[in-house]
């Protein structure tokens, strides 16, 4: 059930732009058309009215293929309500923790569910940063550090929707300079695909006029059961990442790189989330370091619940991967599908990324984007049984 990579590969020109490293500030492609792209071409289908947020129309676009897989998107944080696929027995559900109306999106202490995160996802510590020799402040809101953006990131931003028939949305959002401390005017594009073979793949584009920080990533809290199971400890999970970056008590990289090997952080070879969750202080909410070329799109982690038989592999360009197993939630979020009651562990989190507190950590690979430059990214959620 290996990811077809190469036919992946023919895809990654989905949002117009080749994939340009970061890894040293993104570096510019030059534009391409793909001949090979999955993209209907028919009249898609009418957008479901959500609501409003800043007096502008939020809308809920439905992306759907030839074998009935279906993935839900609103204009509002570029948010992914549903991700609709079959278990093993052929019966559909909806894999992502949602809510029923806008409302629940928009609640205090929401956990960015299927959000798009930026200017920079994760954490930046003690919400400041040095570029250019000039320090940024940034808004405090996770222990004193910057966590996702800050008040108002992209996850709570109306962005431009433009279908592309049935089967692929594109996302477009200016961030002002200096919205949210950040330095730059920062154009963003992100293209989502649902593809021929049940993937989800999510294109990644950006460009700036000044130097600035950037690390974005959805934040899709998966439960393969689509709710059957209250939480996900028994599903299986492989990384293909030999070291992550520990954390300070305010979950800060302390700027290492070690090695999982004889850890409850190894998941080099399938296990259950829940056999070393104890082990770990808190659960896992942990950046590990991919095994992988730079820029590279290979497949790097692989979910499986048993119950369902809904296998999920995940492939990136991305050097990093923060696994997060739900830890604060506490079931007290309002406005849930069907009322459910999302507890502690009800899903986990798998965001490719960039690693966290980058900005002030000179050893990881540098997230500066510079003018002239394209920041570009590909990652592809891929869904099938077993």
């Amino acid at each position: 059930m290996d990811m077809n990579l190469k036919a992946l590969s023919a895809l990654l020109i989905s949002g117009g732009t080749l994939i340009a490293s970061c890894n040293n500030g993104a570096s510019t492609k030059k534009e391409d058309k793909d001949s090979t792209s999955t993209t209907a071409t028919a009249s898609p289908s009418a957008p479901a009215k959500f609501g409003q947020s800043d007096g502008q129309e939020v809308l809920q676009y439905t992306l759907k293929n030839a074998h009935g897989m279906e993935v839900k998107i609103l204009n509002y944080g570029g948010i992914i309500t549903d991700i609709i696929t079959a278990d093993k027995n052929g019966q559909k559900g909806n894999v992502v923790l949602s809510y029923d109306s806008l409302s629940g999106y928009q609640q205090k202490g929401q956990p960015y569910f299927g959000a798009l995160i930026g200017r920079y996802a994760n954490r930046i510590a003690n919400a400041k940063f040095k570029l250019d020799g000039k320090e940024y402040s940034l808004a405090a809101n996770d222990h004193g550090n910057t966590l996702h953006g800050g008040l108002k990131g992209f996850d709570k931003v109306v962005w431009g929707a433009t279908p592309a028939g049935d089967s692929s949305l594109q996302l477009t959002y200016t961030s002002k300079d200096g919205e949210e401390g950040y330095p730059g005017t920062l154009q963003a594009t992100v293209v989502y695909t649902l593809t021929a073979d049940n993937a989800l793949q999510i294109n990644y584009k950006a460009t700036t006029d000044k130097p600035t920080p950037i690390n974005l990533t959805n934040h899709a809290y998966f439960n393969l059961s689509a709710g059957k199971d209250s939480n996900i400890l028994g599903h299986e999970l492989s990384l293909k990442a030999s070291r992550y970056t520990p954390v300070n008590d305010k979950l800060i990289p302390t700027g290492k790189l070690d090695p999982v090997k004889g850890t409850p952080m190894d998941f080099t070879a399938p296990k259950k989330i829940g056999a070393d969750i104890d082990k770990v202080k808190g659960g896992y909410d942990h950046n590990w370091v991919l095994d992988k070329k730079d820029n590279e799109l290979e497949t790097i982690a692989t979910l499986y619940d048993p119950t369902s038989g809904r296998y999920m592999e995940v492939a990136t360009t991305q050097p990093g991967i923060q696994f997060y197993t739900g830890n604060f939630l506490d079931g007290t979020l309002a406005n849930t599908r069907g009322g459910q009651k999302y507890g502690q562990h009800a899903a986990l989190c798998l965001e490719t990324q960039h690693f966290p507190d980058s900005p002030n950590q000179p050893s990881f690979p540098s997230v500066v984007l510079k003018p002239g430059e394209t920041f570009s990214q590909t990652t592809v959620y891929k869904f099938s049984t077993k």
